[in-house]
């Protein structure tokens, strides 16, 4: 049965080297038969989590921009991947402002299961990515029916399109096409 796969790319870069990751992953699930969306952070407005918590009770954000229909691709959603750059050894600020804003699902019926991070970063060490994975993993911690499946981190690529030819993408692809 196909999945309903959501990937996210985080980087606000045209030609990024994590959004290819997320067109790779993106082009592994989708020759798996799985049901695909990607969205870019390009372009969208996304405004601080205030604290509020009113989404708790509203099952949505009162803050009024795109995170709204974001969140509820999130919700709906049985596998999200997210794609990041690495800076400063953490994922983009933009990814963590949305995981912030994603409070509501917190107290929702959503459908997400298996979560993924493909990453990238100038430096090339193993251990580039862990604090990002930490990060993402403080958030799956919220959602009991939910788990880290896969990561994946393309190291040494720096400016646009760096990555091609990189073997983290056909990484990428494969952990894509093994959902089912």
């Amino acid at each position: 049965m196909a999945k309903n796969v959501l990937i996210i790319s985080t980087s606000l870069r045209s030609r990024s080297n994590s959004q290819a990751l997320a067109d790779a992953f993106l082009a592994g699930a989708k020759d798996a038969g799985n049901l695909t969306e990607k969205i870019t952070l390009q372009e969208k407005c996304l405004a601080f989590c205030k604290g509020c918590l009113a989404c708790q009770k509203l099952k949505k954000c009162v803050i009024q921009d795109d995170a709204g229909e974001i969140v509820e691709k999130m919700r709906r959603a049985d596998v999200i991947a997210f794609a990041t750059p690495i800076y400063y050894y953490e994922m983009s600020g933009q990814m963590k402002t949305l995981l912030d804003r994603a409070n509501s699902l917190y107290a929702s019926d959503y459908a997400f299961r298996d979560i993924y991070m493909l990453s990238t970063a100038a430096e090339n060490a193993e251990t580039v990515p862990e604090r990002a994975i930490s990060g993402l993993q403080g958030w799956i911690a919220c959602f009991e029916k939910a788990a880290l499946i896969g990561t994946v981190f393309a190291g040494g690529v720096n400016g646009a399109g760096e990555i091609f030819g990189h073997p983290a993408l056909e990484s990428a692809y494969t952990m894509g096409n093994a959902i089912q």
